[in-house]
Order: C-alpha cells, then sequence, then structure tokens
C-alpha cells in the first residue's frame, strides 16, 4: 500500500495539470516538477521501493539505510516515511527526523519543504533550540537530536510519532546513541500502531549498527557514479589552522577552475575528563572514516579538489578507523539526569552502541548525589525530577531553582540563559575605542555580573546589531540568549516556580546572587594559594589561571586576584584556564556546599581552611538549611 500510495504521489510533468499534492490537496507547482527530475537523479533513488517494503515489513519494527554521504538519504528518506505515514493515516502521529546539528536540522527541512510542495512552518517544521517552527498540522517534523532527547525526558513528551528518524547516526552524538539504547529497549516504542524507527548512517558504521539492531533489514546505497577528485596532503599540519584553511580557500578561487561551492571542515578540541571535571582543549584526530567521506563530497562530474591540511602518513598512522564516540568524551551528568527521570535504576542497564568509562558514569552519579537530585535508593529526589525539567547542566538548573529561595530569579534567568548561549565575545578588542566601551560593560563584582550587565545593555540597546558590533559583542548569540531566557521563564511559569523582581546592582542582591550560584556550582570552587593568580582547583589538585577575558585581569589599575573564586568551566590546554569567574567568599561555601562533599574533598590546605570554618560555624545556620526545606509552588521542594 505505501509503494501504490508513493507511485501516485509523485506524477511526471506530462501528466494532468489538475494532479494534486496529497498531503495538502493542492495542485503542484511547477518548481514541484523541476525538483523531482533532481531527484530522480539521486543514486537513493533506486532504492525507494526497497525502502518502502522493508519499512512495511520490518519484523523489528527497524529500518537501517547505509550509503556514502551526498547520496540524498537525508532529504529522500524523510519524504519517503512521510508517504508510508500518510498511506497509515498518521494513526499514530508525525514523521520526526533527528539531526545531530540543529543548523542542519533547520536547512533539510527547508529543502524538504521545496521538494514536497509544502509550506515550511505548517506541514513541514523544524525545532532547534529557541526556535519551533511547527504548528498544529505539521506532519513531517525536523529535530535536533538533544531537543529531541530532552523532550523524551520531559513530562510533556515528545508526543505519539508514526516514524523516526535518526539521521546522521554516523556522528556519534550522546543524543543519538541514547535514543537508540532506549529504543532497543522498547521504551520508546510502546506507542499505539507499531511505530517505525529508521537509522541512516555512513556505510563505514554500516557493521556496527547491524551488530546492534540484529536481523533488522539494510537498504544500501547504491554508488554514485563520478570522477574521484583531486586529493593533496600538506608535508606539516599547520600552527594556525583556521588561517591555513581560508589561506586554501583563496588559493582555490583564485585559480579560476570549475564552479561550485567550497566546505571547509574545521577539527573540535574539547575531550571532557571526568576524573577533574575539566574540558581539554586537544585537537581530535580526524578517522579514516571521516577523512573517506569529505573526500566523496568532492565526487561527481566534474570532479573537485580534497585539500587535507595534514600529511598522508598522520592518516595512515595516527587516525584511527572510526570516530571516537561522544558518550565517552562529555559530561554524563545530564544523561544520567536523563535515565534516571525514564526510571532505569542503573545507567549501566541501559544499551550504549559503546559503552561509557565507568568512571565517567561513577562522576556523574556522585556529582547529582552532591546536587541532591538522587533520593536515598540512587533514585530521582523530588528536587532531581524538576531539574531534569530544564534544558540546563544539572548545576545551572540547580543554581536557577536555588534563586527562587534567595529572591534573584530576574538575574539567575538572565545569567542562565548568557551561560548557555554561545560565548558573546567573539575577539579581543580591535582598538582602543573598542576596548574602552567593552570595559564600560564589566562589573566589579566578576564575570557573571558582567554578563547579567551586558545582557540588560543590549535590550536597552533596542537590541541593535551595529551597538553589539562596536563592542566586539555577538549579536546573534545574545539574540539566542534572550529567547533562551523567555523559554526559561515560561518554564519556572509553569511548573509554578516563585518569581522575584530585578534588584540588579545593589548590595543584597549580590549577596543573593552570589549565593545561588554556590548551591549549584559549589564543585567548581578554586583558591589562589600564593596572591599571584595561581589558583588550585578544591577538588583535585590542579592548578590554573584566570582567563584573558576575566574582568580581574582586565582592571585598569593592578590589584590582587580574589583569594577564593567560583568558576564555569576548567578547560586544559598549554595555559589551564578558569572561565567565567566570580569572587566568592570561604564562609558562603561552607554554609551552602553539602557537609559531605567538603568531607570528601582531597587533602589540601583549602580543605583544612573550609573544615576549620565549619567547625566555627553555629549549627543552626547549616542544620536549619537541610532540616526545613522550602515548598515552592505545587509539590515543589528546593533542599
Amino acid at each position: 500500500m505505501a509503494s501504490g500510495l508513493a507511485e501516485e504521489s509523485e506524477p511526471s510533468p506530462g501528466e494532468s495539470e489538475l494532479a494534486v499534492n496529497p498531503f495538502d490537496g493542492l495542485p503542484f507547482s511547477s518548481c514541484y516538477y523541476e525538483l523531482l527530475e533532481q531527484r530522480r537523479a539521486l543514486p537513493i533513488w533506486a532504492a525507494r521501493f526497497l525502502f518502502l517494503e522493508h519499512l512495511e515489513s520490518s519484523p523489528t519494527g527497524v529500518v537501517l539505510v547505509s550509503g556514502e554521504p551526498g547520496s540524498g538519504k537525508s532529504t529522500q528518506i524523510p519524504q519517503w516515511c512521510a508517504e508510508f505515514a500518510l498511506a497509515r493515516g498518521f494513526q499514530t502521529g508525525q514523521v520526526t527526523v533527528t539531526q545531530p546539528y540543529p543548523l542542519a536540522a533547520m536547512s533539510l527541512a527547508s529543502r524538504v519543504a521545496d521538494e514536497m510542495d509544502l509550506t515550511l512552518g505548517h506541514e513541514i517544521g523544524y525545532s532547534i533550540p529557541q526556535e519551533d517552527c511547527t504548528g498544529p498540522n505539521t506532519m513531517l517534523r525536523f529535530c535536533w537530536d538533544r531537543l529531541f532527547l530532552q523532550e523524551v525526558a520531559s513530562t510533556r513528551g515528545p508526543g505519539a510519532w508514526s516514524v523516526l528518524v535518526l539521521d546522521e547516526a554516523q556522528e556519534r552524538s550522546v543524543a543519538s546513541d541514547l535514543l537508540q539504547g532506549l529504543l532497543r529497549d522498547t521504551r520508546l516504542r510502546n506507542l499505539p500502531g507499531d511505530p517505525r524507527v529508521v537509522i541512516v548512517t555512513d556505510s563505514a558504521l554500516e557493521p556496527k549498527f547491524q551488530a546492534f539492531w540484529g536481523n533488522s533489514p539494510t537498504v544500501h546505497v547504491p554508488r554514485e557514479p563520478g570522477e574521484n577528485p583531486t586529493l593533496t596532503y600538506k608535508d606539516t599540519v599547520p600552527a594556525d589552522l583556521v588561517e591555513a584553511a581560508c589561506q586554501a580557500v583563496l588559493e582555490l578561487c583564485q585559480r579560476e577552475e570549475a564552479p561550485g561551492d567550497v566546505l571547509v571542515y574545521l577539527p573540535s578540541e574539547e575531550v571532557y575528563n571526568p576524573r577533574i571535571r575539566a574540558e581539554s582543549q586537544v585537537l581530535r584526530r580526524i578517522s579514516k572514516c571521516q577523512a573517506e567521506a569529505r573526500l566523496l563530497r568532492a565526487r561527481g562530474f566534474p570532479s573537485g579538489t580534497c585539500l587535507r591540511l595534514y600529511s598522508k602518513s598522520t592518516l595512515d598512522l595516527e587516525a584511527p578507523p572510526l570516530p571516537h564516540p561522544k558518550v565517552c568524551e562529555e559530561n554524563l551528568s545530564s544523561l544520567v539526569l536523563l535515565l534516571k527521570r525514564k526510571q532505569i535504576a542503573e545507567p549501566g542497564e541501559c544499551h550504549f552502541l559503546d559503552r561509557p568509562a565507568p568512571d565517567a558514569l561513577m562522576q556523574a552519579l556522585e556529582d547529582l548525589d552532591y546536587l541532591a537530585a538522587l533520593d536515598d535508593d540512587g533514585d530521582l529526589s523530588d528536587l532531581g525530577i524538576i531539574l531534569s525539567e530544564f534544558p540546563l547542566p544539572p548545576e545551572l538548573a540547580k543554581a536557577l531553582l536555588a534563586s527562587c529561595e534567595f529572591n534573584c530569579v530576574d538575574e539567575m534567568l538572565t545569567l542562565a540563559a548568557m551561560l548557555t548561549a554561545a560565548p558573546g565575545f567573539t575577539r579581543p578588542p580591535l582598538c582602543a575605542g573598542e576596548a574602552a566601551l567593552r570595559r564600560g560593560l564589566e562589573h566589579a563584582d566578576g564575570d557573571h555580573s558582567s554578563l547579567i550587565q551586558v545582557y540588560e545593555a543590549f535590550v536597552q540597546s533596542g537590541a541593535d546589531e551595529t551597538w553589539c558590533q562596536a563592542r566586539g559583542l555577538s549579536w546573534e548569540a545574545l539574540c539566542q540568549a534572550r529567547k533562551l531566557r523567555a523559554e526559561l521563564l515560561e518554564l519556572m511559569q509553569r511548573i509554578e516556580l516563585p518569581l522575584s523582581l530585578p534588584a540588579f546592582g545593589s548590595e543584597q542582591n549580590r549577596r543573593d546572587l552570589q549565593k545561588a550560584l554556590l548551591s549549584g556550582y559549589f564543585l567548581k570552587v578554586a583558591r589562589d594559594t600564593d596572591g599571584t593568580g595561581n589558583y588550585l582547583l578544591l577538588t583535585h589538585k590542579h592548578v590554573a589561571q584566570l582567563s584573558p577575558y576575566c574582568v580581574y585581569r582586565n582592571r585598569r589599575t593592578p590589584a590582587q586576584p580574589p583569594t577564593w573564586v567560583l568558576y564555569h568551566r576548567f578547560s586544559i590546554s598549554k595555559d589551564n584556564c578558569l572561565c567565567i569567574v566570580s569572587e566568592i567568599q570561604p564562609e558562603m561555601l561552607v554554609e551552602l556546599a553539602p557537609p559531605y562533599f567538603l568531607s570528601n574533598l582531597p587533602p589540601s590546605e583549602s580543605r583544612d581552611l573550609l573544615n576549620q570554618l565549619r567547625e566555627g560555624t553555629e549549627p543552626s545556620a547549616a542544620v536549619t538549611e537541610t532540616a526545613s526545606p522550602q515548598k515552592y509552588g505545587d509539590g515543589c521542594v528546593l533542599q
């Protein structure tokens, strides 16, 4: 039935002009037929009916699609799944397609809407952070995979779906890997109507996915005909890869060869280390699989050019065969929080394509326990359930909830949005005038208060892009922060958390904001041990310096750096850096951090100082804090 519908839904240009689109009942446009000819020329078109047959008859409800980059998988598979769902009358809901990158979800939705001759935002839509371009009649939705995973954990849930397509599965994102584990455990397929799952991957990863999914049928996309591209290597890896890539692009354009686009891939730098709760600014080696996939992007008639900014021996001798799974490289606290929300008692019970390191899982469990997100049985506490509702890291969500108690919700909403959005400062100041304007946004209390001040000044400017450019600020990042702040505010109102009026700048608000931050970030505290700006981290014996962008390093008059600081991120590089830093008082840390956390700190002079303060603290201050949890809204307890 699905194959018959697919045949009817795509008439040729020579057919009657009265042919109508089965998805909206309107006649096809002339543009539809032009794009249809392009679609029929894609390598994947030859596998169309085989795919629909497997989708209908798969014994496991799962179909694997394997093919080379550029074969048309990402644009055609979602359309065929929509045809399949339409044949069933969309009995179990829409078709959802997950993507590992938000920009890909948005661009694919636009392209597929054109190819299907439908309206973006109506029948075809997309969901990415701070932007939901869908409507009540959306039947095909492209969604960032991490956002879909957040929906799965939420009380609202992702809703019913007829077909779920996990695209670009070879990217091995945390969300994609975990979704497959949950799907294999049937925890997301307990829906009526026999929903289907499609896994789309690169050919090199096909054996791994076949082993994971057992006897699920696989559709192999034929290889695209074409000439092999010209391939060149660099003898040595350039010191500045961005500069080298830009220079290579200019040289290609100056040759005036065949027209076409230039696609540049740059390496990522951050590998999370759970033992020291740090991100490593170390370049990750490209895998042989990724290198081959990027080469194939330049294949065709005429062929293109592939320039590799490394030597052939580097690829042959040092590159791993497959990309490293991101679940083995990231902070797993959010993932473990989600698993607990799905009532998987032990994260180890979930199926993983590649199991995370045991110490990474244990570190995540320990961090969640310190944040009071787990109860005595290791399940989610009431507070943990609320934390899992927020699209934020657990420590930031805890700080936001703590702001309800300390009457600084307005400021903490702004700060949470600014810490989550892309970095506001995109580069060092270009001139003295820009540097002076930027200094005017700095706050004496530290980087966190400076972020709030930057946001408020941005809003007061009317979200003016020119205002941002004059100060070296990212207008896009600040607009993203504004949308995220509104989203967080709506979420707090929905779960009936108390709000507070703005009070930024007052002495009381300054203390309240510090308390809220420490409630979530007591794990990220460091102490200057010698008064020279060498900070020893509290949770492990690493020494770091303040980031060059830190307010305390940009003061006009030299001053001794603060002794105790709270930081947002610690990164390991040639100069270990503490990023986004604010001064705190150790007495406040002793008051707000769990006593057993302080007891578990590694031996150091800092721990001894904190324990001395704790022993001298009035018992009522600490006992009252933990013995009398304060209620917020209906059934919401913060402790």
